[in-house]
């Protein structure tokens, strides 16, 4: 009787599929709900095998490459050595004439972030989705603060990221000084797994800090062995400059670009890099836009001062004549901070890259779409910040970068992966193809071209500002945890099956830094001690 009753079962779940099939994720950005992970039976994708044999690829880290196969198990880089033989039961991905990389790190995302009064439309799902489609593994997301106590903040966004399909970071913004944000910043380096604060130099009565507070900041990042990251405009002239458009009668999206010129960031730039040396402690500047910024990490880099600089994707293939298009909906879609720049800043970029003078590539990953930039429809200034780069970023920089001779294969696999991992201090669990590194991989065909579209995207917003773009390069199968997670344009990710990773301090930057304040202490010649005048 019993075996009855489970042929019938058998009989009328195998009809309900054939009848009702399970949904797939496409190039329809179709998504299954939320708590319902795709590689579970209620979405009908079957988990990857625990074996992976990538074989016959270029394998190619940020220091060398080779032909070889590379073997994965449970999640990790078991071996990597040309010819290798497996069992039956391990999953071949053929990768001959195609390169074998680390996935991809972005280290600059804002998911799921309240932003100017609505809510950014791609979370921690949506956006991470997306970035695998686009051949990063992994991000490194800002926590704001919950009227300033970081722990709140940071209890807030692991809530947002229960649903997370890929491994991720944290950084943690500080928007206010006292005695007990200190505090809160030891147990954050010391429990959490928090190696990098950000302070916002803009955003004038919002979450804009003086310079007193990143001074008490920057100190305390220095004796934590966390980086300090700055947001690098000038606020105040920022605010000035936004009231200057608006008496001016420029209400549009151009007056956003207006209102907060180059010199403004390359003024908070010099500011925030003279402060850091100050205290002397390394600095990282975030989405360096201009050539005025750039000008200035180029000075203090040269001189031998810790400084990183961070490009973004919008920054080095846009310009902002798209802000003066007639249409407010096109126009608003670039709305960003720091503003995309004039024809001109593109390429200096793009060669500072190329030289070592800016070191890794994010995207400020933001996205709103056009209902919610709508909101600035009669105020530039309402118009909510950000654009969309987590899943153009590879292959932007590939068409941009390498195809244009301007950076090496090794290097692609640096400015996207490698440092990253590096200045974060994950490496080389992250940003390596190695045995005992995580099972993050790509394969990219070289040959293969790519054409971007708000229709096909998986970004949950209805425009894209790299929309119509097309070139040459192609992430045709991305590899998460040792799961294939993208493949034949196909995306089978499991909400929940991401990783959040602890980022220890005291990275490479800091290698040094004693000594150097021994030496300052020791060419003061002080206090002079002078005999007391007895008149």
């Amino acid at each position: 009787m019993a075996s009855t009753s489970t042929a019938f079962l058998l009989y009328l779940l195998s009809l309900s599929l054939l009848l009702f099939p399970s949904p797939s994720v496409s190039q329809l950005n179709q998504f299954c709900e939320v708590g319902t992970g795709y590689g579970e039976a209620g979405c009908g994708i079957p988990v990857s095998s625990s074996k992976l044999l990538i074989k016959g690829g270029t394998v190619v880290n940020a220091h060398h490459q080779e032909v070889a196969d590379v073997y994965v198990e449970d999640g990790i880089i078991v071996a990597v050595k040309p010819n290798l033989k497996v069992a039956d039961d391990v999953k071949v991905l053929d990768a001959t004439g195609k390169f074998v990389m680390p996935g991809g790190i972005d280290p600059h995302t804002h998911l799921a972030i309240s932003f100017m009064n609505t809510e950014a439309i791609d979370d921690f799902f949506s956006g991470q989705a997306a970035a695998l489609a686009g051949g990063t593994t992994m991000h490194i997301d800002f926590v704001m603060p919950v009227n300033g106590n970081l722990t709140a903040g940071l209890q807030a966004y692991e809530k947002k990221a229960k649903n997370s399909c890929m491994d991720y970071g944290f950084h943690v913004a500080i928007t206010k000084w006292d005695e007990e944000v200190s505090k809160e910043m030891e147990i954050m380096v010391k429990e959490r797994g928090i190696n990098s604060f950000k302070f916002f130099m803009a955003y004038k009565g919002f979450v804009m800090v003086n310079d007193e507070l990143l001074l008490q900041g920057f100190k305390r990042c220095k004796s934590l062995g966390a980086l300090a990251m700055v947001h690098a405009e000038n606020g105040d002239a920022v605010f000035e400059g936004q009231n200057r458009m608006i008496e001016l009668g420029i209400t549009g999206p151009e007056g956003h670009a207006l209102s907060r010129p180059p010199v403004l960031e390359g003024e908070a730039t010099a500011r925030a890099i003279r402060l850091a040396s100050f205290v002397n402690t390394p600095l990282y500047v975030v989405h360096v836009m201009s050539i005025d910024a750039m000008e200035e990490i180029a000075r203090a880099r040269k001189s031998g001062q810790r400084v990183i600089g961070e490009p973004i994707i919008s920054g080095l293939v846009l310009d902002d004549s798209k802000l003066w298009d007639p249409d407010f909906t096109t126009a608003s879609k670039y709305v960003m901070s720091p503003p995309i720049r004039a024809s001109g800043h593109d390429k200096a970029l793009q060669a500072a890259l190329s030289t070592g003078v800016l070191q890794l590539v994010g995207t400020d990953h933001c996205t709103f779409n056009s209902t919610q930039k709508a909101l600035g429809i009669d105020d530039f200034r309402k118009i909510p910040n950000g654009v969309n780069g987590i899943e153009e970023r590879m292959h932007l920089v590939w068409d941009t970068m390498v195809e244009s001779g301007q950076i090496s294969v090794t290097d692609f696999v640096r400015v996207t992966s490698t440092e990253c991992a590096k200045i974060f201090n994950i490496y080389p669990r992250k940003g390596a193809i190695l045995p005992g590194s995580d099972a993050d991989i790509i394969i990219f065909n070289p040959n293969s071209s790519f054409e971007i579209s708000a229709r096909s995207h998986h970004s949950r917003s209805d425009t894209n500002v790299y929309e119509g773009k097309k070139g040459k390069g192609k992430v045709e199968v991305t590899i998460a945890g040792g799961r294939v997670v993208w493949e034949n344009g196909e995306l089978k990710v499991v909400p929940g099956s991401g990783k959040y990773i602890k980022m220890p301090p005291f990275s490479y930057l800091f290698n040094g830094i004693n000594k150097a304040d021994e030496s300052y202490l020791s060419s003061l010649n002080a206090p002079v001690h002078r005999s007391k005048s007895t008149t």
